[in-house]
């Protein structure tokens, strides 16, 4: 069983309150569970600080997600808090700023994991804020007893890649159609941001809205617009 996990809150210090910025007419953040809920999973959750629950409730209930409060800072406990709740066998996780995150990409990625039984996997030359990750929760929960570095525990899984003597790790080069290392398209920062809307804009007037979030179409869409 599997739970779809993403992690998103407020107070970025490079961009403040961006999962509520506006694209394409809805806060960002609902762009981002739109792009993942074709993903295969038993649960969705959107996993995020205690403040932010005000802010996030009704959307992550109008998209069909759980909401998990958790640790500001240490985002490793905040997931394994979700998995403690709904005890799924993995966990395929996301982040709440990546509203082009591409959904065939994570399907591939999760089925090779699978396939596999990898404690972690995640695509290397994809665009910067299109992936996703696939891990055990029984990966993260040692991950959680054993990470001491505040890296290891606010970017959730360093510690496993960091160890491969103990996990087994699948992190090949994507698939050549979603290859595209110098395409930035997460949004982290203003000019991100006004990228992110012409992108939007301009895939969703050329595209179906299943299409916008396949990894093709926004590559083709990205490499149009910012050659």
């Amino acid at each position: 069983m599997t739970a779809l996990i993403v992690q998103a809150r407020l107070d970025s210090s490079r961009l403040p309150g961006k999962s509520l910025l506006p694209l394409g007419g809805r806060p960002l953040i609902v762009r981002v569970m739109e792009a993942l809920k074709t993903l295969p999973c038993a649960y969705r959750i959107l996993a995020c600080p205690p403040d932010c629950v005000p802010a996030f409730a009704a959307l992550a209930g109008e998209l069909g997600f759980e909401l998990v409060p958790g640790p500001k800072e240490d985002v490793l406990a905040r997931y394994c808090l979700a998995i403690r709740r709904f005890s799924p066998d993995r966990i395929i996780r996301a982040t709440g700023d990546n509203p082009f995150v591409f959904a065939d990409a994570a399907i591939r990625l999760h089925e090779e994991a699978l396939a596999l039984n990898a404690d972690y996997a995640g695509y290397a030359g994809i665009p910067y804020g299109a992936g996703v990750e696939s891990v055990k929760s029984e990966a993260l929960l040692r991950a959680e007893r054993e990470a001491q570095s505040q890296t290891e525990r606010e970017h959730v899984c360093p510690y496993l890649y960091n160890h491969p003597e103990f996990f087994l790790l699948h992190r090949p080069l994507a698939p050549l159609v979603w290859q595209g290392p110098d395409i930035r398209i997460t949004v982290d920062t203003p000019e991100d941001y006004k990228r992110a809307e012409i992108l939007y804009n301009s895939l969703s007037s050329g595209t179906s809205s299943v299409e916008r979030y396949r990894g093709e179409a926004v590559i083709r869409g990205a490499r149009g617009l910012f050659p």
